[in-house]
């Protein structure tokens, strides 16, 4: 065997290795996460708050805080994700002003969450004088916010220029050749961006401890602390009590199949949408 051939078996078995250690690894987490949530699934998950110390109880409070804070969080970032991702798509590459806003985007999208909510905290909470839902929401619309920013930029740039050209020759102002020609174009792209943004946000623990904090109570009241799923995953597999743990893998598992869904979606939205445009 030639040595060029030699090297290329052992590089492709390297990768071939790396792979399947990386499977096994993801195997053995989803194994873990299905075994053991499984055990403490049920409908008491659905319909019971969060129970006291070495009580049984479910997470409905803390699901509903958790899609009210997410939902929330991402009708904030949307408008703002999409109107800036806009504004860069059109403006020169050369701009100073538009260089420097990605590259915040780009800081903002690789910041660690916990400098985010310790931020949030350090304006909002301090500022208030209390944990709130709104606190955390704002946190969690911060961190969706670069990943739309950047999808709608990219997105409305694959805009062929003939498509705007064709729109602005019969006479038709820029904003509405954005808006009815542009967006419709770049639609699927953009709900991808935000539907990904959804999954980034959904199981973040550390900015809802600085913000939103958590309740064992039931409440959809914004102004006080507010119970997420997230931050009882965390209080609940850190207790003594086994039937907190049970929760805290419930609740995990309940966690990763949201996000599974939303990637699932996203995914296929494009599709849909592009198929039933043909339909049309």
């Amino acid at each position: 065997m030639s040595p060029r051939k030699l090297k290329n078996y052992t590089f492709m078995a390297a990768c071939f290795g790396c792979a399947l250690f990386g499977l096994v690894i993801l195997a053995s987490v989803l194994y873990s996460l299905i075994g053991k949530g499984l055990a403490g699934f049920g409908l008491h998950l659905f319909t019971e708050i969060t129970p006291g110390p070495g009580s049984n109880g479910g997470l409905k409070n803390a699901i509903i805080g958790s899609l009210m804070l997410t939902a929330l969080s991402i009708v904030i970032a949307t408008p703002l994700g999409v109107l800036a991702g806009t504004w860069l798509s059109e403006s020169e590459k050369s701009s100073k002003a538009a260089e420097a806003l990605r590259f915040l985007n780009g800081m903002l999208m690789s910041a660690p969450s916990i400098l985010v909510g310790l931020f949030v905290y350090k304006v909002i909470v301090v500022t208030t004088g209390g944990f709130s839902g709104w606190a955390g929401t704002v946190a969690l619309a911060i961190l969706a916010l670069p990943i739309i920013v950047s999808t709608t930029e990219e997105m409305l740039r694959l805009v062929p220029t003939t498509l705007k050209e064709a729109g602005s020759g019969l006479g038709v102002s820029r904003w509405r050749v954005m808006t009815q020609l542009c967006y419709r174009a770049a639609g699927p792209g953009i709900m991808t961006g935000i539907l990904l943004s959804m999954a980034r946000i959904t199981g973040e623990t550390a900015p809802l401890l600085f913000t939103a904090l958590n309740s064992n109570f039931m409440t959809t009241d914004m102004s006080q602390p507010m119970a997420n799923l997230p931050v009882t995953i965390y209080q609940y597999a850190m207790s003594p009590y086994e039937s907190w743990n049970e929760l805290a893998w419930a609740g995990a598992l309940l966690i990763t199949v949201f996000i599974l869904i939303i990637n699932l979606l996203a995914t296929a939205l494009p599709r849909w949408i592009k198929a039933l445009r043909a339909a049309k």
